[in-house]
């Protein structure tokens, strides 16, 4: 493990496409199914309960639609959905994580945020490789804390997939 000249820690973690760096090691946990996730806490914006949403015309599955936020226009996706982990039940702990990823505001729906992590590179274990079988493209590796296991998203690189497609392929 390094440190930059800010004191942030970088963690190297192997990926198919070489070492992905790891400027940040706290990562905001959250539930779906009854899987737990978790993204980089620097994406997240604010966290909000989920409300009715103005559907779009021929927008696929797992984009429920838009809302107005403070003059905003913000897609919202259903990770359930994305993830095909059957349909989503909205109830009271439903919440959108609302994130803000290369410039774009875009809200995420997940069953529950549990809190936020920090992770030593110790902890962080590379996304294992299934194959044709399971795209782990946007997945920056599996954390483990205690007894939780943690499968920690690369929101950025499953934002600007070819089918969210939400932001411009970020140069490699």
């Amino acid at each position: 493990m390094n440190l930059t000249s800010n004191g942030a820690q970088l963690v190297h973690i192997a990926t198919r496409s070489g070492a992905e760096v790891i400027t940040s090691l706290e990562f905001l946990s959250f539930t779906l199914g009854g899987e737990e996730y978790g993204i980089d806490i620097l994406k997240v914006q604010e966290i909000r309960g989920y409300e009715a949403v103005t559907q779009i015309a021929n927008a696929p599955e797992f984009i429920k639609g838009v809302v107005n936020l403070r003059g905003v226009i913000v897609p919202i996706i259903d990770m359930r959905i994305k993830f095909n982990l059957g349909n989503a039940a909205y109830d009271q702990f439903t919440v959108v994580i609302v994130l803000n990823v290369a410039g774009r505001i875009i809200g995420m729906v997940v069953d529950s945020v549990s809190d936020v992590i920090t992770l030593t590179a110790e902890q962080v274990k590379p996304a294992p490789q299934m194959g044709m079988a399971l795209n782990t493209d946007y997945l920056i590796g599996l954390g483990t804390v205690e007894e939780r296991m943690l499968i920690l998203v690369d929101i950025t690189r499953l934002m600007s997939s070819s089918e969210v497609g939400f932001i411009e392929k970020l140069a490699a």
